[in-house]
């Protein structure tokens, strides 16, 4: 009996912190999921860990969310193969390392509007990336 409440308290202790670690990042913060937004620039200030989830927020139906691979995220293709998020509030679970990407299918969203993202999805437990510093450039001085 010790035992079995042993190795229910070890595993327990074990899976306790990946679960308390787990962020729900908000697409866009407060603005969410728009057109004319740098989603680059907003996923290169985050660290997405697996286990962590995205939520797309937006008005419905000006917007959806679609997963795409890395050529239909470049050309802003709308595969048949990817189902369209729609609710507004769209959740999606990371649950693999990875490049992951996702673009609106509405319009030229994607295209024209910059409704676009890229992540690399770390794992859980992987120490996060150095941020990389803007490049510093010396005056030039001409004597």
């Amino acid at each position: 009996m010790a035992s079995t409440q042993f190795a229910i308290l070890a595993v327990f202790t074990l899976l306790l912190p990946s679960i308390a670690l787990a962020t729900q990042h908000i697409v866009g913060d407060e603005q969410g999921w728009t057109t004319n937004f740098d989603y680059q620039a907003w996923a290169a200030s985050k660290v997405f860990r697996v286990g962590d989830s995205l939520l797309f927020k937006y008005m419905v139906p000006n917007h959806n969310v679609i997963r795409a691979n890395q050529t239909e995220f470049q050309q802003c293709i709308k595969s048949e193969a990817n189902q369209a998020l729609t609710s507004g509030n769209d959740i999606i679970d990371l649950k693999s390392p990875g490049k992951k990407w996702y673009i609106c299918g509405v319009k030229e969203h994607s295209s024209n509007f910059k409704m676009k993202l890229a992540i690399n999805v770390i794992d859980a437990w992987a120490p996060a990336p150095a941020p990389t510093a803007p490049a510093i450039h010396a005056p030039i001085y001409s004597g």
